[in-house]
This record gives structure tokens, sequence and C-alpha cells, in this order.
């Protein structure tokens, strides 16, 4: 019997803090928000799971808005 075949799953990470507070820093809450699902979507690979290139960060934007310029363009995207 023949195993499987695994379908690509191309994913984007999208990351968001609140305030711009710290934003300036070498390595932010963006920087570590990114890093930690960049690693679990590398621990999916045997699943078929690839990181896009782009990514999607805003910073200083509040949760609770939809008015979010990142996740307007990662809702948009057609990877």
């Amino acid at each position: 019997m023949k195993p499987a075949s695994i379908k690509p799953l191309r994913c984007a990470i999208y990351t968001r803090v609140s305030t711009e507070h710290g934003l300036d820093q070498e390595f932010n809450s963006l920087d570590a928000q990114y890093d930690a699902a960049s690693a679990y979507i590398k621990s999916q690979a045997h699943a078929g799971w690839a990181l896009i290139r782009s990514r999607y960060d805003d910073g200083g934007y509040s949760g609770g808005s939809t008015d979010r310029p990142e996740s307007t363009d990662i809702a948009c995207s057609h990877f």
C-alpha cells in the first residue's frame, strides 16, 4: 500500500502588540512571537507545513479593533 501523499500547507505568521513600547529595541515582542510561531511551523514540516517569506507585523495596534493594516494584508493575500 502506498503512503498517503502529504499536501503542502503554506503558512503565514501574523504578530501584533497593542503598544509601541519597546518596538524600537533590537529584539522585541513581535520578534519573539515570530520566532515562536516559526519554530512551530518548522516542527510540522513532516506534515507538509512551509513558512512563507512575508512577515505580517502590527506593532501598536489594539486587538479590540479590526483596523490593523497587516491583518488586512494577510487576509487578502493569496500565498
